[in-house]
């Protein structure tokens, strides 16, 4: 196996391993489109690292803006006025364009913006592979330690005030472990691929699981055999990585809702 795809491949199963868990959080509590927001809001946080010359880092600029979008949503959260899909997206798309125009605008900025939009998995280096490593260890690591807080946060929020849980610090928990997962996972998915990758092996690991703990052990498995067989089907086909990983995921949710129907479920 060559070098750079036994990288990719590192890589990629170690995001899966991380977006697992996330992705099942983010069913649970119907905040797919949030995480699209997050994702998109990515873009801007590029644009503002270029306009930087690099002075701020590409993954610290992403991980600033994730939060500073995620901020926005909070504090809004209960204008009555709009409902939360609104809000949701103006901010994906007012953020997505934002970075782009600012892209395009400075002309000493010659970045090609489709690069961050789909990303390129085979690109990536054993830096990125160690940090991904590091991210994996923190966020499996407060998946634990916060794991029942946010499951019962989940479940009935007004339950897990009585019971004890800071729910607006087990929201601030997820939402912080979600902008760190995204700020690093550009590189390998890009923009409009990393929200696929986060609800699709979670959404077919719920056809099979039994327990909240079991669909975030399978979320992470379906996760990286999707990104392993997308890995290898783009190379066999010589297609765009990316794209190919989200098909397999696809491919997978329809595998695990065939393997439910069978199973009378």
């Amino acid at each position: 196996m060559d070098e750079f795809v036994l990288r990719a491949l590192i890589g990629a199963v170690l995001l899966a391993a991380m977006l697992g868990p996330l992705g099942a959080f983010v069913v649970w509590r119907q905040m797919a489109y949030f995480g699209d927001t997050i994702a998109h809001s990515a873009l801007l946080g590029v644009a503002l690292s270029l306009l930087t010359g690099g002075v701020v880092p590409l993954t610290l600029a992403i991980f600033l803006v994730a939060i500073a979008v995620a901020l926005v949503l909070a504090r809004h959260a209960k204008d009555t006025r709009f409902h939360a899909d609104t809000l949701l997206g103006i901010l994906a798309h007012g953020t997505l364009a934002l970075g782009v125009l600012l892209v395009a605008l400075n002309r000493d900025i010659q970045v090609d913006v489709t690069a961050y939009l789909f990303g390129d998995v085979l690109a990536i280096s054993w830096n990125d592979v160690a940090v991904l490593a590091g991210l994996g260890v923190a966020i499996l690591g407060t998946l634990k330690l916060h794991f029942r807080g946010l499951l019962m946060m989940t479940i009935d929020p007004a339950v897990a005030q009585v019971e004890g849980i800071n729910v607006a610090r087990s929201q601030l928990v997820l939402t912080l472990m979600l902008a760190a997962v995204i700020a690093v996972a550009i590189k390998l998915t890009g923009v409009l691929l990393i929200t696929a990758l986060l609800i699709m092996p979670a959404a077919a690991a719920r056809y099979l699981a039994r327990t909240p703990l079991q669909m975030a052990g399978l979320a992470s498995v379906i996760g990286m055999v999707s990104v392993t067989g997308g890995l290898f089907s783009s190379l066999h086909f010589d297609a765009p990585t990316g794209p190919m990983m989200v098909v397999s995921a696809a491919a997978m949710f329809v595998l695990c809702s065939g393997v439910a129907r069978l199973r009378g479920r």
